[in-house]
């Protein structure tokens, strides 16, 4: 059921995807992320809440310095740097070698967290809003991990077909920047101008992006969503039952990399599917 792919960074062991997912743990660096704005932005708080993400289980950290919450404020490029390369600098200086990843929209912010120690750039834009960040994965040959996001989505749009052309078009831009189709990580978007029943519906069908995109892993990002929070009328702190369920459905469906706010208790559960689906060893 799942496809085995592996992962080459720069100057770290590739990341293997298959049969035991991996777990990327959240570390926003922001006064205003929607579930855990201001808990993590000084550089000792981010240290400290990587060392326990790890110790947690994470296999990669996900480091973001402006919040995509709707409404939230614009970030500047100078400002989204002070965020994130201090926590960088802080985490590689403490000897922890586990693969970062960049979690921006901004090509330069792409390019000096990879020089700095970053190993991979996650671009909520799929590679379709600036046209450097392409070219920057590409001189580092860095993996990117390409979400889909589309402004013109609306309630009526069929999402897997839509998804289908969007993430083709991704694809043709990094083919464009000279970007091995291996490196690519393709993330649904789930909650980026989704209603509640395209999410869902998105989740139910992801073996057909899998077939569609048989080259490339998925990445989920559910955690604490409002498509958990809107269903079970249930504030960001209490919704992690919720990312648990979708989380090994999306794993049952195919998924490989599994972006969450709560490392040890998903790992668990994935833990717990992977032995369903491929026996206890």
């Amino acid at each position: 059921m799942h496809k085995i792919h592996t992962i080459v960074l720069r100057h770290r062991p590739p990341l293997v995807l298959g049969r035991q997912a991996l777990i990327m743990g959240i570390l926003n660096v922001t006064p205003d992320s929607f579930s855990d704005g201001g808990a993590h932005n000084r550089v000792d708080a981010a240290l400290t809440h990587a060392r326990h993400m790890l110790a947690a289980g994470a296999d990669i950290i996900d480091i973001g310095g402006e919040s995509t919450r709707p409404g939230a404020e614009p970030v500047g490029v100078q400002q989204e740097l002070d965020r994130v390369m201090p926590v960088i600098d802080a985490i590689r200086a403490d000897g922890i070698a586990a693969p970062i990843s960049i979690d921006t929209m901004k090509p330069l912010v792409a390019d000096q967290a990879l020089q700095a120690g970053a190993d991979i750039v996650n671009d909520v834009n799929g590679l379709q809003d600036a046209p450097e960040m392409a070219e920057i994965v590409a001189l580092h040959g860095a993996p990117i991990i390409a979400m889909h996001w589309d402004r013109d989505w609306t309630a009526e749009t069929d999402p897997i077909p839509a998804m289908i052309t969007y993430f083709d078009r991704t694809r043709s831009i990094a083919a464009g920047a000279g970007i091995d189709p291996a490196r690519i990580v393709l993330d649904p978007g789930f909650g980026f101008t989704k209603t509640l029943n395209q999410n869902y519906s998105i989740l139910r069908q992801l073996p057909d992006l899998t077939r569609n995109f048989s080259d490339q892993p998925l990445l989920i990002g559910t955690s604490r969503k409002s498509m958990i929070g809107r269903l079970l009328d249930r504030d960001a702190a209490d919704r992690l039952p919720g990312t648990v369920a979708t989380n090994v459905q999306a794993y049952e469906r195919g998924g490989h990399i599994f972006r969450v706010h709560d490392v040890r208790e998903n790992r668990d559960a994935l833990r717990v599917a992977q032995a369903t689906l491929y026996g206890a060893e």
